[in-house]
């Protein structure tokens, strides 16, 4: 599987699209507001941000939906409430938005953008006035970022919520975890290790990364889908991918998918623990760390206290609609479109199933940094 070329999550505008079945990571970039805004607080408190005519803000993984507006949204609002309180002319925003080449970037840049534009300058003329409408100029960065994106030092602020955990590569020597397409209690050891130090591998290189496109005392927040628990394998991080396993293994002993080609997918992803993502931030040595948390959100995020709009129902209808506009890229690329009608109707049974049993969580490691070398 060429990563690269493949990950994307669902485009356009339509039932399965990523843009209409994302308010769980919605809601997670709402959860991380207070850590974001402590962070553009501490950027503005060095002494020559007052010369600062534009302020340069990346969101790394922004994908295809309004999530990234959303978050850029927080962002600006923030940076134009500390600029009044302290009484400075607003900068000039420069933001980039980036994702792989295959990322849907049209929906964002042709349907989303422009009202998005309209509401935040009516939210900011309602609030401050006409002087307080921001100048902001969007960019579209495709490539991955695991690898340099910007020139050096031209940043000031980086996001990135739920992209870190998604690896540049399957991991080499996984080929022995049978009938498994992620860590399971089930896969060997070398298996696990090969994950794992996949993940160092790309953490670090990020880290390198923005490390050399930060200007000194800027700030990233980083946002993983990850787990608590010190075992890669345990049921809080697994068990997401271990159901739609099983959904697959159905469909492999019922003759409608080789098992061949069951045994040669795995998902890219891994999701770290705090202390693997504190280790690796320490090991690199470009950033200290304003803070480290973890957080949850349930599965049965979707529902009316969230978003009045979203009609009461089987909750695995709801995830399994968010988990497709994810994963249906992946699984179209290695099995092909006939079967995933079907694959989608197993998952959410399996979903349902587990979620009529126990109240299972996302767990959410959420670290703010600060560029120091």
């Amino acid at each position: 599987m060429e990563v690269m070329q493949v990950l994307h999550m669902n485009g356009g505008m339509g039932e399965t699209s990523y843009a209409n079945n994302s308010l769980l990571q919605r809601k997670v970039i709402l959860m991380t507001k207070p850590i974001t805004e402590a962070a553009v607080t501490a950027l503005f408190s060095t002494a020559d941000t007052t010369f600062w005519a534009s302020l340069a803000i990346a969101d790394l993984g922004c994908s295809s939906g309004p999530n990234t507006l959303v978050a850029m949204s927080e962002i600006i609002t923030i940076v134009i409430d500390l600029c009044k309180a302290m009484n400075h002319e607003l900068p000039e925003f420069q933001v980039f938005l980036n994702d792989l080449p295959g990322n849907d970037f049209n929906t964002i840049f042709g349907s989303l953008l422009p009202k998005f534009e309209q509401k935040l300058s009516e939210q900011m003329k309602g609030k401050y006035g006409a002087s307080a409408t921001p100048s902001c100029f969007f960019n579209g960065v495709p490539g991955s970022f695991y690898g340099r994106l910007f020139a050096r030092e031209s940043l000031h602020l980086l996001h990135s919520s739920y992209s870190l955990m998604w690896l540049s590569q399957v991991p080499r020597g996984v080929e022995g975890n049978k009938g498994n397409i992620y860590i399971a209690r089930s896969s060997p050891p070398g298996v696990i290790r090969a994950y794992y130090e996949q993940f160092q591998r790309d953490f670090s290189t990020f880290l390198e990364c923005r490390g050399q496109e930060l200007v000194v005392g800027g700030r990233m927040v980083l946002t993983l889908l990850g787990r608590r628990s010190d075992d890669p394998s345990s049921k809080e991080c697994c068990s997401i991918w271990e159901l739609l396993a099983i959904a697959l293994n159905q469909m492999v002993s019922e003759g409608l998918i080789e098992e061949e080609k069951l045994d040669s997918f795995n998902i890219p992803q891994y999701m770290p623990s705090p202390k693997e993502v504190r280790l690796e931030v320490q090991k690199q040595g470009s950033f200290s760390m304003d803070c480290l948390e973890v957080s949850e959100v349930n599965w049965s995020v979707f529902d009316s206290d969230f978003d009045p709009n979203v009609v009461s129902e089987d909750e695995g209808c709801n995830l399994v609609r968010c988990m497709r506009a994810v994963a249906e890229p992946l699984l179209v690329n290695h099995f092909g479109e006939e079967i995933i009608d079907e694959v989608f109707k197993r998952y959410g049974a399996q979903l349902a199933a587990r979620m009529s049993e126990e109240n299972p969580a996302f767990v959410n490691v959420v670290i703010s940094l600060k560029k120091i070398a």
